[in-house]
């Protein structure tokens, strides 16, 4: 376990196992130098407990990393629970989990995640304070798509010289933020390829935005200009690298890359990569400077800044000829320990 935590760089570990409720939880706090750590509670089947502490950890210093280079004042936490094999009562179980945050005394607040909604943030309220994306807020989900959207602009605009009109953009998983997107997208005049496991999901997608269905094993191979991952992560790996026929893969999943090296494969193969963390950041800034009491102006202004860190990243890549994904590690990792002796 320390292994895993020193490789990640996460400072804390925090879980809490009630047999009353059936809760299974892990908050991992990977860095809380400039700000209490933010970040979403993920509620899925793990096939055991090595995975869900992996996808914590990971999801962790993914936050850390998509706040400082967001520029907001918040450090790097995420949350797991282990979704219950047999039946549980959803509001027993995340008002438990209120109480496992309210006892870190706002060193983690939390959102929402993978299977959890505006529902369960209200359960969790009810609890703590350190939570949002609650029912009386907007959906995060909306912040997360602007910000891909302005990702995949910035990322079309560097690499073909272009705007979006006729671009081709392949989207994998038109949930919340995969939806939203093929809106910003169509409204773009980009054309839409999609593929989701949900066949209602497809349809809608289809009917709204004259999108063209594919399969999930194909979307891979489908010519496109754009690749948008917009599910879960570890889509680029070395199966998938060989498949694709794109210009770039920019999309809203987190941990799109399998292994840090596949970075690099991207690199080699002349496929532009806007690294997740930083083209996935909508979200984290809307629920931060929310949270904090800040103006909408102030929270647009942060989201659309999404595309000047891109081409920065892109800019320093061309020029170091070092892949995107080592270029914005670099970056946070720099912003969050330049001058210290150890992580904060």
């Amino acid at each position: 376990m320390f292994d895993l935590l020193d490789k990640y760089r996460v400072n804390e570990l925090h879980v809490r196992d009630d047999a009353d409720s059936g809760l299974k939880a892990i908050i991992a706090i990977h860095n809380t130098r400039f700000g209490p750590a933010l970040g979403g509670c993920r509620f899925i089947s793990y096939d055991s407990t090595e995975a869900a502490l992996l996808d914590a950890v990971r999801l962790a210093r993914g936050m850390s990393y998509k706040a400082v280079l967001a520029g907001v004042e918040q450090g790097g936490g995420k949350s797991v629970i282990m979704k219950p094999k047999g039946a549980y009562d959803a509001e027993k179980l995340f008002r438990t989990f209120g109480r496992f945050i309210e006892s870190l005394n706002g060193r983690y607040i939390t959102a929402i995640d993978s299977g959890t909604s505006a529902r369960e943030m209200d359960y969790i309220r009810r609890e703590t304070n350190h939570v949002t994306s609650t029912s009386d807020e907007d959906n995060p989900s909306l912040y997360t798509a602007r910000g891909v959207f302005e990702g995949i602009k910035a990322a079309v605009a560097y690499k073909l010289k272009r705007d979006l009109g006729g671009v081709k953009v392949a989207v994998q998983g038109v949930g919340n933020v995969g939806y939203l997107l093929c809106k910003f997208l169509y409204q773009a005049g980009a054309k839409l390829v999609v593929t989701d496991i949900d066949s209602a999901r497809i349809q809608r997608v289809k009917e709204e935005f004259n999108a063209e269905a594919m399969s999930p094993a194909d979307i891979y191979r489908t010519p496109c200009d754009v690749f948008a991952p917009c599910g879960l992560g570890g889509v680029i790996n070395d199966k998938t690298l060989e498949q694709l026929r794109c210009a770039i893969v920019a999309g809203s999943a987190n941990n799109q890359l399998g292994e840090t090296r596949h970075g690099d494969a991207l690199h080699q193969r002349g496929v532009l990569y806007a690294p997740d963390y930083v083209i996935n950041a909508g979200g984290l800034i809307y629920a931060s400077l929310h949270h904090s009491g800040n103006k909408q102006l102030l929270i647009d202004d942060k989201t659309a800044r999404i595309a000047n860190t891109l081409t920065e990243i892109f800019t320093q890549s061309e020029q170091q000829r070092a892949p995107t994904s080592e270029i914005a590690d670099q970056l946070a990792e720099m912003r969050l320990y330049q001058g210290l002796s150890e992580a904060a």
